[in-house]
């Protein structure tokens, strides 16, 4: 028998652990995250803060690094390799600055020019 209705997978689906805030970071954010500035070229980190819902972009760019290739006054558009079947696409999607954080993964290479 088993269960007759079938299985929802929404826009958000599998993400309850995935999104969770950490132990005593729930509730609403600090200025200093509307006050970072970003500029085009800049690397950011994809980094979901699911106490802001707008701008949020898909589950699968949690995690992922990028290029910002747009600034508007809300958001900044990041540009991410994505793996689709064999080959690597492209991908440019706008995300609101809660989302965004400035990346580290060229920290040592500057410190070493």
């Amino acid at each position: 028998m088993g269960n007759q209705r079938a299985r929802s997978r929404g826009l958000r689906h599998g993400t309850r652990n995935l999104f969770s805030r950490g132990h005593r970071e729930h509730g609403t954010l600090n200025t200093t995250t509307y006050l970072r500035t970003f500029r085009v070229g800049d690397y950011v980190d994809i980094k979901v803060n699911s106490s802001q819902q707008k701008g949020m972009p898909y589950l699968q760019y949690q995690g992922k690094t990028g290029i910002v290739w747009n600034v508007t006054p809300r958001a900044v558009g990041v540009e991410i390799n994505k793996t689709i079947g064999g080959r690597i696409a492209r991908k440019r999607i706008h995300v609101r600055i809660e989302h965004v954080q400035h990346s580290r993964c060229r920290e040592d290479f500057i410190a070493r020019r």
